[in-house]
């Protein structure tokens, strides 16, 4: 499993690039394809169990191994969240907002990634 999550690392496809680009800095840390189980899923926040899947329109016709793949991870206390593609490219910022409030009610703060102490004073 450690090799093919590698392998989708290297391959993203551009959604995941362009999500990535918003995801890689917040805190707590986000991951890219993290194997859970026998899944590996598209990104992830350990620390909230937060997981975020990219579907594109191959999910069309899988929706009963997204369903258990859904169904597994939550049995494990993941929150799943799930977003189209055009979704992504489209309003991706809107797309990382949802994540980010996400993971921050998970771990019940106000943000996820509070202002550094005095921020902005010379």
């Amino acid at each position: 499993m450690k090799s093919k999550a590698r392998t989708l690392r290297t391959d993203a496809t551009p959604e995941e690039r362009l999500l990535w680009a918003r995801l890689r800095d917040i805190h707590p840390r986000f991951t890219r394809q993290l194997p859970i189980g026998a899944y590996i899923v598209d990104f992830a926040c350990r620390t909230a169990k937060v997981a975020v899947e990219l579907d594109g329109s191959q999910h069309l016709a899988a929706k009963t191994y997204d369903k258990e793949r859904t169904d597994f991870l939550e049995s494990l206390g993941w929150q799943v969240l799930r977003f189209w593609n055009n979704d992504v490219r489209d309003n991706v910022d809107g797309v990382a907002e949802t994540i980010v409030s996400a993971v921050s009610d998970r771990l019940g703060r106000t943000h996820p990634q509070p202002l550094p102490f005095r921020e902005g004073s010379t």
